[in-house]
């Protein structure tokens, strides 16, 4: 197994020999500012953008930064085979099907169905040409997992959303705080980011903290703006602070570092979750997220997708016409790298159904 350092590693050495990392990211992922959205709003707020959807050219976004603390959990663990869970669309599995065996591990996705949309028809076609094992309802998935669960097999939670899953993210929020201190970026009022399985939220909540602790660039944490894109109870406050609140746990027990202690008061004094942007409900599209999309291909240059990325885009937007301080950093957690070739006659009853449904619906 290779290990690169990451901020984490070496802003907490005594984490390197508890908490190995493997390498599938491109890091430092860039921070650029969004000038030319601004104007064409025409408010006068400062926008930057966190460009974690190049975090990989093999297959970018959020999910990379969890899977390397989580592939290296498992092959510690004498894991052969890792299982993604989650909906039909899921960038956690399409990230653990083209990553995984990079390191040595062999891929399978244990998925129920979901809403049909455009982005989720793409990925869809890459997990359907991979192993996949599929659910008739969300409602059976811990069944699922239960039976997937033998030796020399790992099973992931949907989005990697446990203690040591949000790590991957309180580096990430660690990298942001170099990249502040170096002067690329100002120190953030705000960060916006899509809150689906809560892994990212909850790390980047731990993060933020512990660089204002470490002096890292920032006088003080910035509010995390977590956009649902999934409804309550998943998405709840609650439980990203319980998600928040055991990372910091485990961050302390494996480092025995008490700046790692974030208590869950000080986190949700700086969380906010906005519900607005939902819509009729996870893989829904709406108005205001088709609005996001398009001003942010026109003014800066890449590509959001309707589930997740332009919803929380939607709520940037709506952030900087209401004058809220800023400066803001938007943090783009969809992958932009060109999917592989997929397949449209997946096996199984089920996933064969989907398909037609998802392209009916194109």
């Amino acid at each position: 197994m290779h290990t690169r350092a990451r901020p984490l590693l070496e802003h907490l050495p005594s984490l390197a020999a508890r908490l190995p990392f493997v390498a599938l990211g491109d890091y430092p992922t860039p921070v650029q500012p969004l000038d030319a959205l601004t104007a064409a709003l025409g408010v006068q707020g400062e926008a930057w953008v966190k460009r974690d959807d190049l975090s990989s050219a093999v297959y970018g976004g959020n999910k990379v930064r969890t899977l390397e603390v989580l592939f290296a959990d498992a092959i510690a663990k004498g894991a052969r085979r890792i299982i993604a869970t989650g909906a039909f669309g899921t960038n956690h599995g399409v990230a653990t099907l083209l990553h995984a065996p990079r390191v040595g591990l062999e891929p399978s996705c244990l998925l129920f169905p979901q809403p049909p949309s455009e982005a989720a028809l793409e990925n869809f076609r890459v997990l359907a040409s991979h192993e996949l094992h599929a659910l008739p309802h969300w409602s059976a998935l811990p069944l699922g997992m239960l039976r997937e669960r033998r030796a020399s097999t790992y099973v992931m939670a949907p989005g990697g959303a446990t203690p040591i899953g949000a790590l991957g993210y309180v580096s990430a929020a660690l990298e942001l705080a170099e990249q502040v201190a170096s002067g690329a970026l100002p120190p953030p009022r705000a960060v916006v980011v899509g809150v689906g399985s809560t892994c990212t939220t909850a790390g980047l909540l731990v993060g933020l903290h512990l660089a204002t602790r470490l002096g890292l660039g920032l006088h003080e944490p910035p509010m995390v703006v977590a956009v649902r894109v999934t409804p309550w109870p998943v998405t709840s406050r609650l439980r990203i602070l319980e998600l928040a609140s055991r990372a910091s746990a485990l961050l302390v027990e494996l480092s025995g570092d008490p700046r790692a202690r974030i208590g869950r008061a000080a986190l949700g004094a700086t969380l906010e979750v906005d519900g607005a942007q939902l819509g009729a409900g996870y893989g829904e599209p709406t108005s205001r997220g088709h609005e996001a999309i398009a001003l942010f291909q026109r003014t800066a240059g890449f590509a959001l997708d309707t589930t997740y990325s332009g919803k929380a885009a939607a709520s940037l937007l709506a952030r900087l016409r209401r004058g809220a301080p800023g400066p803001t950093v938007f943090w783009s957690t969809k992958s932009t790298a060109p999917l592989p070739p997929g397949i449209d006659a997946p096996r199984g009853w089920l996933a064969r159904t989907w398909m037609r449904r998802a392209q009916r619906a194109r």
